[in-house]
C-alpha cells in the first residue's frame, strides 16, 4: 500500500505555519523561503543536522570546484566528512 504520509509530515510545519507567517515581504521573499524550506527539508530527509550542514556548506562552498559541488549535498555530505576525517 502506497501512503504519502512522509510527505505530509514534511509539510507540516509548514501548513502550521501558514496561520502564524502574515506574509512574505515579497515575492522574492516567499522564493527565498521556499527555497531555505527545501534545503532543510531534504537535509533532514537524509538524518543530517540541517544546521551544521549548512554552515559546513556555506563556508566550503566558495572553494570548492564546480566539478566537486555534487559533494556538498545533503545526501553525499556526511561520507564525504568521514573521508575527510580519516585522511586529515
Amino acid at each position: 500500500c502506497l501512503t504519502n504520509n512522509a510527505a505530509e509530515r514534511a509539510l507540516r510545519g509548514f501548513a502550521l505555519g501558514r496561520k502564524a507567517w502574515l506574509f512574505a515581504g515579497s515575492d522574492r521573499g516567499a522564493d527565498r523561503a521556499a527555497f531555505m524550506a527545501t534545503l532543510i527539508t531534504t537535509a533532514k530527509l537524509n538524518d543530517i543536522d540541517p544546521q551544521a550542514w549548512l554552515a559546513d556548506v556555506l563556508s566550503r562552498i566558495a572553494d570548492t570546484p564546480q566539478n566537486r559541488l555534487s559533494e556538498l549535498l545533503p545526501w553525499n555530505w556526511r561520507p564525504t566528512r568521514a573521508l575527510m576525517a580519516s585522511t586529515a
